[in-house]
This record gives structure tokens, sequence and C-alpha cells, in this order.
């Protein structure tokens, strides 16, 4: 059966996605023409347990993420867009259990769990989007303003979201599982809106603002990923459950290829984002290394040995500080100071330090 536009029956008899359970006009759901394997563990049947590995993988990898996205104290939009991610992590754990089955679709929780599930796939892109102008400064990242016009955002899209998802699978407010037209847009076309509009911003960042371009193959390489999910789900997931003779089915792939673009989110961001490192606050020193020529070792540029021999002597060979020469060459080869800084008075010597026949330090009115 072909996709048809508001409609499941093409979607669902392909891919095995969590609310068809909940739709068609049967009351039983619509199910997938072919799906994985199931393992049987102990008592308990797990559903999808590939998909539900790759559901494990995605929330490490995604607190990962969040971790250097939190080190980067002074990075621009570093609180808008962990949002996002936080989000993402939660549809994973969520996804995790819906998926596998250890919320069975005939508990009478299950329609109330799809429902947030909606709304939070639904917020994740509205997220999403919100972060796309948010490089455009047209409110100060990090403001109240900004924060709160993001969050307000993600709950208004939840609310709705959540509300057409519940009222179509418990047929209330004129919603119906038989005709899910509202459901299907923002189930699958709110997301590709979303996208699409997130992708065009971020072009038109990169090339009006930034020198670099590199950030433009983490987008192609995003958008890439993102399209081969979508047509490795609902166009060859029948063909590939069949091929790899139900171990794997398009949820798996689907699954797969979303965090790959997720991953591409995170490694675009921070490609376009530096931190300024006199106001950065890090939980580890930083460690310097000097390469100026003029601290190297004199002589067979061995490791620094225990300074011994000071250059403002004639033994001296290293180059000075003053116009880049040597002492001797600078003071015409006389031996720099043999008694020390203030003439045969005193100073700073080699036998005496500061002081010497007079003492140099502080300095007596005879100098001058």
């Amino acid at each position: 059966m072909g996709l048809s536009f508001g409609s499941f029956d093409g979607v669902c008899n392909t891919a095995a996605l969590v609310i068809c359970p909940l739709l068609g006009s049967s009351g039983q759901g619509i199910e997938p023409t072919c799906y994985s394997r199931n393992v049987q563990i102990g008592s308990t049947l797990i559903f999808q347990p590939s998909t539900s590995f790759v559901h494990i993988v995605a929330i490490i990898m995604t607190a990962i993420m969040i971790y250097h996205i939190r080190s980067k104290y002074t990075a621009v939009g570093r609180k808008e867009i962990v949002m996002f991610f936080w989000i993402y992590m939660i549809i994973e754990l969520l996804a995790m259990f819906l998926d596998s089955g250890i919320i069975p679709t005939a508990n009478t929780s299950y329609p109330w769990f799809a429902a947030v599930y909606t709304g939070l796939i639904a917020a994740a892109y509205c997220c999403l989007l919100v972060n796309g102008f948010v490089g455009f400064q047209f409110a100060e990242d990090g403001t109240p303003l900004s924060l709160w016009l993001l969050r307000l955002s993600c709950l208004t899209v939840f609310g709705v979201a959540f509300f057409v998802a519940i009222a179509t699978f418990k047929s209330f407010a004129s919603f119906s599982p038989v005709k899910p037209m509202a459901l299907f847009i923002v189930y699958l076309i709110w997301p590709i809106l979303c996208v699409a509009t997130y992708t065009l911003s971020q072009l038109i960042l990169v090339f009006r603002t930034l020198d670099d371009r590199w950030p433009l193959g983490d987008i192609i390489f995003g958008v890439a990923f993102y399209t081969v999910a979508q047509v490795l789900l609902f166009a060859f997931s029948v063909t590939i459950c069949n091929a790899i003779k139900h171990y794997l089915d398009g949820l798996f792939f689907f699954t797969l290829c979303v965090l790959l673009s997720v991953m591409m989110v995170y490694k675009y961001w921070d490609s376009i984002t530096r931190e300024d490192l006199e106001f950065s606050v890090g939980s580890k020193a930083a460690v310097w290394e000097v390469k100026d020529p003029l601290l190297a070792a004199s002589g067979t540029g061995a490791d620094f040995d225990e300074d011994s021999t000071s250059n403002y002597h004639a033994g001296g060979t290293a180059a000075s500080l003053v116009a880049g020469v040597s002492g001797n060459q600078y003071y015409g080869g006389k031996g720099g100071y043999p008694q020390g800084y203030g003439g045969p008075q005193g100073g700073y010597n080699q036998q005496g330090g500061y002081g010497g026949a007079q003492r140099g330090y502080p300095p007596t009115s005879d100098r001058y």
C-alpha cells in the first residue's frame, strides 16, 4: 500500500511506529507487514531488540555531547542547544520502553505514554528550529528573554501535539483514529518543515556571517543522514526486513541514522562556536607549552639544565632580549658586567649577588 497524505495505513504497513497500535478502524491498530524478531528474556518478551540497543547507545552518546556542551562555558547558544539534546535523550529513553514492549500496547497507560512521546518529538523539532535563529542574535543568547522564548515555544508545541495525539487515540473532540489528519501533520509534516527551516537558516548564517566554510560539511552530512533515515523507514523497511530474515528492519536503521544526524547537529554547533579562553572556567587547568626559541637551551639543545651560568657575563652565548643580539655584541664584547650592574661599586655580581663591595640594592645616591 502506498503512502497517502493524512492516512497512516500505508505508513504503518511499512514501519513499526510507536503510534501504529493505536490507529486504524479495527481497534487493534495497524500491524506492519514485516518487523524484526522478538527476543524472550526470562518471562519477558522484548520487541525490537536491535533497535532498543541503538536507543541505549543514543542515550550514552547524548550524555557525552551534553557534557561537552556544558563544558564550553562561554560558547554562543550553549544553554539553548543543550535543551535540544536533553529532549532528545528523554525521547530515546521513552522510545526504548515503547518499542521494546516493556510498556505493553494493551496496557491502559500506553496511549498516554505514546501521546507524551509524540509531544516530545514535536517539541524537539521546535527546539531545533528556534536554535536555528539563535546565531542571528535576535535576542542575546543565554539571557532570560532568549531562554524563556525557547522554553515557552517548546512547551506550547508539546501541549498542542500531546492534545492532538491523545484526542486521536481516545476519539474525542472531533478527532478519530480512523482519520488522523491532524496527527499526520504533527507527527510527519512538522518535523520535515522544522528541519528544512533550520537547514536554510544555518546556510544563510554560514555564508553571510562566517569566514570558514567547513561547517557546511556538517550540515550536508546531517541532512544526508536524516534523509536516508526517512527513506529507509518509509520506503525500504519491508525490503530490508525480508532480506535480513527479520533480524533487522527499517526502524533499526532509522533510529541509527537519526542518531548520526543529531551528532552532526552537535558537530556543526561545536564547529561554529569558539570559547573565550579569558573568561573560561574549566574543571581542569590549562597546560601551556612554551616554544619560544629565545628560551631554548644553548649548546647541544638538550633538556634544560640547572641555571649555573648567567648569559649576562662573558661566558654566556645565548641571545639577549635586546634587539635579538648577544650581550657581548651589544656592549662591544667587553665581557658584559664583570663586576655587577652598577659598575665596580657593586650591584649584581657573581660573587656576592645583590651587594658585592658596596650594597647596590637599593641604589645609593653615588650611583647617580
